[in-house]
């Protein structure tokens, strides 16, 4: 083989590894598709409607599969955009905590549908409390955020940072990861 095609197929190669990596990377730049969602107790949220304004970090599933991914996130995402330090400590507070929306969105659509009352009690039920209000179910079609998210596996969740105006400025893919938290980090730091 030549060079020039070791260099062709090196550069394909590392097309797909950063493809694989850089999940939803075609998105990035468009405004997130309008989504409406309930809380367990059957608050509507509007995304991104209702939570212009500061950043959103997202994450939706649709599959039973992905499911343990998803909820690989759950506790980093607790201790990082979710709780806040309690007491007088102003100083900690503004070094460690960030003020952003976070939101894990199971996703029930086609025949799963039915089972969004049972899922919504069970959540209520199993969820540690502190994380109930950050999660938001979504019942119906899911053929416009697959196309609009470019969701290509099923069995996987996908995770994306909106910007105060909706727009997604990063989005990832799978199980949790240190890099991937510190990446949206960054990006919610800019």
């Amino acid at each position: 083989m030549s060079y020039k095609n070791y260099k062709l197929v090196f550069c394909v190669v590392l097309s797909l590894f950063l493809n694989r990596n850089e999940a939803g990377a075609q998105v990035l730049g468009k405004q997130f598709p309008a989504i409406e969602t309930s809380t367990a107790n059957d608050i509507i949220i509007n995304i991104p409607a209702d939570t212009r304004g500061k950043y959103t970090l997202l994450g939706m599933a649709f599959s039973k599969k992905s499911e343990d991914d998803l909820n690989s996130w759950m506790e980093p995402v607790f201790w990082k955009f979710i709780h806040k330090p309690e007491g007088n400590a102003t100083q900690l507070f503004a070094m460690t905590s960030y003020d952003v929306n976070a939101y894990f969105i199971p996703m029930f659509t086609g025949i799963k549908t039915a089972a969004t009352r049972t899922a919504k009690k069970k959540a209520i039920k199993k969820m540690d409390p502190r994380l109930i209000p950050n999660i938001l179910f979504y019942k119906g079609k899911l053929k416009p955020y697959k196309e609009a998210l470019d969701f290509k596996q099923k069995d996987i969740p996908y995770f994306f940072v909106l910007d105060e105006h909706g727009k997604i400025v990063y989005a990832t893919s799978g199980r949790y990861t240190d890099e991937k938290m510190v990446k949206i980090e960054e990006v919610i730091s800019e």
